[in-house]
């Protein structure tokens, strides 16, 4: 079931237009562009046709979690994303489960609600407690996977945190977990839609994102949500993946680079990928405030070599042939992740800002 199309011809201002019928690009429901104009001309798809659409990318992502989570659990503990390492040093195999804790506190530190122990030392004491102020005490966890996120921030700062995702399996695995660990009145976890989430506008002080937002079939949709539910003076963190930016005058990435995302896409229920910039962009035109990103695919360059070579052990490949076609189907595209990697069309990136106080 192919979920890509060609969304790549665009600059990047233009890439969220207020006139866009429908992001569901699936199918026959393809968007066009004119180069002329820059402007994106969307075939007209009515409302069924565009709900069935959603429905069809919402449910092959639940069935490819709910396929694939108890897998990743059972070989990477319970964190499902990158991790982030050293440059300059070779990651060794007891690495990469630290590696992914460290991805969840550089996300922090590059927010500005963490520092090491050797920075906070130098730090004079109303920096700390200004700094410490900021700490967030409720916190949603958009694309919770199943909870790592939600307990590591909830133990680390006391907060408490719901997370929504699209999978049953996940929830009930995140609520299994949360209780294990003593963390039931800190966390909970339930089915949502991230592009319509269950909550109350305001209502947390940290929006977390830790590697959803490739998921989402409307950005311009989703980055509103993640600015409605977050309190004044609230910070969000993205981290997601995204093609590379545009160069000036350059108004469209390479058909190769296209192909090559479209196999990704089909391999992992993606809808068409966007750059860091149009993210920058667009939290710009929300009037946010401290609005910076950073590139981290160096940092997390040894990630997918490591998973891959955790599939081709024994325990991974008898694991990974229960685990059905569509986790096999994502195995088997692990090496276009690399590929894209090192021919700098994918980025590893990160996105944070702050909610105005008013």
């Amino acid at each position: 079931m192919a979920l890509a199309t060609d969304l790549y011809t665009h600059k990047a201002a233009n890439l969220f237009p207020k006139n866009a019928v429908s992001y569901y690009s699936l199918g026959s429901s393809r968007l066009r562009y004119c180069k002329c104009s820059r402007t994106p001309l969307v075939v007209k798809v009515n409302s069924i046709k565009m709900k069935e659409e959603k429905a069809l990318l919402q449910k092959g992502i639940a069935d490819f979690y709910n396929q694939s989570s108890g897998l990743w659990e059972d070989i990477w503990g319970d964190h499902m994303h990158h991790g982030f390492y050293d440059t300059n040093a070779l990651p060794s195999v007891s690495d990469h489960r630290v590696a992914q804790i460290r991805m969840i506190e550089e996300a922090l530190r590059f927010a500005g609600l963490s520092v090491d122990a050797e920075a906070e030392a130098g730090e004079g004491e109303s920096t700390i407690r200004k700094r410490k102020s900021k700490r967030p005490k409720s916190m949603v966890d958009v694309g919770c996977g199943i909870g790592g996120s939600s307990r590591y921030i909830a133990a680390k700062y006391g907060a408490k945190s719901q997370g929504i995702t699209l999978s049953p399996f996940q929830a009930q695995r995140a609520n299994a977990l949360a209780a294990a660990q003593g963390l039931s009145d800190k966390v909970s976890f339930q089915v949502a839609d991230a592009l319509e989430q269950p909550f109350g506008d305001g209502q947390f002080d940290l929006v977390w994102s830790m590697e959803s937002g490739e998921h989402m079939p409307d950005k311009t949709k989703f980055v509103n949500e993640l600015v409605r539910v977050a309190a004044p003076g609230g910070t969000i963190i993205i981290v997601t993946w995204c093609h590379r930016d545009l160069e000036p005058g350059e108004e469209s990435l390479q058909p190769w680079e296209k192909t090559l995302l479209n196999k990704i896409c089909d391999a992992y229920y993606l809808p068409a990928w966007c750059s860091t910039a149009d993210y920058v962009r667009l939290l710009h035109s929300l009037s946010l405030q401290d609005v910076k990103a950073a590139d981290w695919s160096q940092n997390v360059a040894p990630f997918w070599p490591a998973v891959i070579r955790s599939a081709l052990t024994w325990k991974g490949l008898t694991s990974l042939l229960r685990s059905g076609m569509k986790t096999i189907k994502g195995a088997l595209a692990m090496p276009l992740m690399i590929q894209g990697y090192k021919k700098n069309l994918i980025k590893f990136a990160v996105i944070t800002c702050r909610k105005p106080d008013q």
